[in-house]
């Protein structure tokens, strides 16, 4: 799946009346605003154009943006800068805003003049830039520091990153092969409210529609992805050649579906595979697969789960769909898997990851092939999408850590791993369950709150942290 550096457009703000005093200070103060620009060329691609000195230039600036079509907005105040020239192209603007409250110099001195002054007053710019962006209704980050420091770096890669993966998630196109798992709550979305509101846009496809495509692989796309698993796994030998081809078939025709119809996210019930009669066994292993090639995944109908995971991908990067399935008291955790898919990108080092010969009475089907790997320890973020009645959604997010040492589970045929959350085990579940938070979850490796907060904010859910 195609990766990118978020692309940000710099708005930076200055006004024509400061030439005559401070003759060349307009390409001074360009040059500062290429030199922010530079600076965080590392974690995003930020543009900018030219000083803005008036209002046509406001409209000609953020228009050409927004046809380049930038994720996001961030405001600097080269100088002072009159708030109310912004209004009619901000007013009129859909993309996220940051106002970065810098100034190009960190400290003041003695030594400093009237033009030292004027190169360094953005802040009460920012202050009337500030006061119209609320008068204007706008929802916009703010960000206070020295542009140099690490800490303003790590701010802005964190809105910056919300506001591609919004952009994109507003243009999501999920596929359920089937139906969704029946009498399963938490699972269940207003679909026209799913699109209005925050954007992904489901599609329902027929199973017949996958078995169909599944006909149509090729021996070249199967001995791809046979080739593929041989490099990544440890080869179970109980597996017959008859069902590593056909996980692969199901594999190449998942893929092949995806691609050609947009899709970016998917799920699948085990009940509609299983009844359908036509398949051999579960595609436990495509999804593993897949959501480690980049796609968001969900199992049992989840569009939720699918287009959160999808989100995770985009935001940080290595989503895992999988939920919380006991909790353990005495060391503090909840054992995180699910029934054999799980993104082995994520999988401990030093360990093998195998593809197993696995029993599953559950879809009534044959052994399904299944990649089995215990998490990474370290630092880790869960999180849901929570439909709670309306149009309200909840974001959940727990952050804490995938702990080192717990035990081996040796005849356990899930990937797993136990979460210790920050806030512990049994304040973070009793605020997962306040806030509505739902059994199926994207979990990224790091601490993100911080990341997936204004992500959130951007597509119009309420996040909760717990």
């Amino acid at each position: 799946m195609e990766t990118r550096k978020p692309k940000i457009g710099l708005v930076g703000i200055t006004q024509a009346i400061y030439d005559d005093m401070l003759p060349g200070i307009t390409d001074r103060q360009a040059g500062y605003a290429r030199q922010v620009a530079a600076h965080l060329s590392d974690v995003a691609d930020v543009q900018f154009s030219k000083p803005v000195k008036s209002r046509d230039d406001m409209e000609t600036v953020v228009e050409g943006y927004t046809r380049d079509k930038v994720d996001g907005l961030m405001i600097v105040m080269l100088t002072y800068g009159p708030a109310m020239r912004m209004m009619r192209a901000f007013g009129e603007n859909h993309l996220p805003i940051l106002l970065a409250n810098i100034q190009p110099e960190r400290n003041i001195t003695e030594r400093w003049d009237m033009g030292d002054m004027t190169y360094n007053q953005g802040v009460h710019g920012a202050q009337d830039t500030g006061n119209a962006l609320v008068r204007l209704g706008k929802d916009f980050t703010v960000i206070t520091d020295d542009w140099r420091a690490p800490e303003f770096k790590q701010k802005f890669a964190d809105w910056a990153h919300a506001a591609a993966a919004a952009a994109a998630w507003k243009r999501l196109k999920l596929a359920v092969f089937g139906y969704a798992m029946n009498d399963m709550g938490d699972i269940r979305v207003d679909e026209s409210s799913f699109v209005k509101n925050l954007g992904p846009h489901i599609f329902y496809l027929a199973p017949g529609d996958l078995y169909r495509a599944m006909r149509a692989v090729t021996p070249e796309e199967i001995r791809a992805v046979l080739e593929w698993e041989n490099v990544q796994f440890q080869i179970d030998a109980r597996l017959t050649a008859e069902q590593r081809e056909q996980s692969a078939r199901y594999q190449a025709a998942l893929k092949n579906m995806l691609d050609a119809g947009g899709y970016e996210a998917y799920s699948t019930h085990f009940g509609s595979i299983g009844e359908d009669g036509r398949f051999p066994f579960l595609p436990l292993a495509a999804a593993s697969n897949l959501m480690a090639q980049g796609y968001g995944y969900g199992g049992e109908g989840d569009v939720g789960s699918a287009a959160i995971v999808a989100a995770g991908h985009k935001l940080i990067g290595n989503g895992n769909f999988t939920e919380m399935y006991a909790m353990e008291f005495d060391r503090d955790t909840v054992l995180l898997s699910h029934m054999g898919e799980g993104n082995w990108k994520l999988a401990r080092r030093g360990e093998p990851i195998r593809l197993i010969d696995r029993p599953l009475g559950i879809g009534k089907l044959s052994n399904p092939p299944t990649v089995v790997f215990r998490l990474e320890p370290g630092p880790a973020t869960l999180v849901s999408l929570a439909p709670i009645g309306g149009d309200r959604f909840h974001l959940v997010i727990a952050e804490g850590d995938v702990i080192a040492d717990s035990p081996v589970m040796p005849i356990l045929e899930m990937p797993y791993g136990e979460f210790r959350p920050k806030s512990g085990v049994r304040d973070c579940l009793n605020g997962w369950l306040k806030a509505g938070g739902t059994h199926h979850l994207c979990m990224n490796q790091g601490h993100h709150a911080a990341r997936w907060m204004a992500f959130a904010h951007m597509v119009g859910i309420e996040p909760v942290v717990v």
